[in-house]
């Protein structure tokens, strides 16, 4: 089914958004295994692995609308020194990418093309999701304090 160049266009640009925070969140969570900080690790793993997902389903969609999947293009990626700024940044790519995907809604909205509209409604609603635990993090933080949050993130 031929597509609408705009469409296309917007699922390309959300393709380099998933691509790039794949990277972010991988080197994060590589840092994070190199500290000993297996819990934290897992959840930055998992977060990667939720944008691959995304960037399948982009990708797949970008396909059935006769587009080309713009693979090779990246945003800026942020590598926190450090796990509070890891956070931090983490938290900002996600902020970003609810933003992208409300307007992205909106542009497929507004070309009649609901099938991915309702694509980008259920990659947003991830994306809500792993906001809330970044600020779940960033709580914890504030409320014990690095050093004892970082204790909790040590291998057994």
């Amino acid at each position: 089914m031929k597509g609408n160049a705009r469409v296309i266009e917007t699922l390309n640009q959300m393709l380099a958004d998933e691509l790039t925070a794949i990277n972010q969140y991988i080197v994060h969570g590589e840092m994070a295994a190199n500290w000993g900080y297996a819990a934290l690790h897992e959840v930055d793993e998992k977060r990667a692995i939720d944008e691959m997902k995304h960037a399948e389903m982009l990708i797949e969609r970008i396909l059935f609308l006769e587009g080309q999947p713009i693979v090779s293009e990246l945003k800026a990626i942020h590598i926190g020194e450090d796990v509070e700024k890891q956070i931090k940044n983490d938290w900002q790519a996600e902020f970003d990418a609810v933003k992208a995907y409300n307007a992205a809604i909106k542009v497929a909205g507004e070309l009649d093309d609901f099938g991915t509209r309702e694509l980008f409604e259920k990659i947003l609603k991830d994306e809500e999701a792993h906001i809330d635990l970044l600020e779940a993090q960033s709580d914890q933080i504030k409320q014990m304090g690095i050093q004892v949050f970082l204790a909790e993130q040590l291998e057994e």
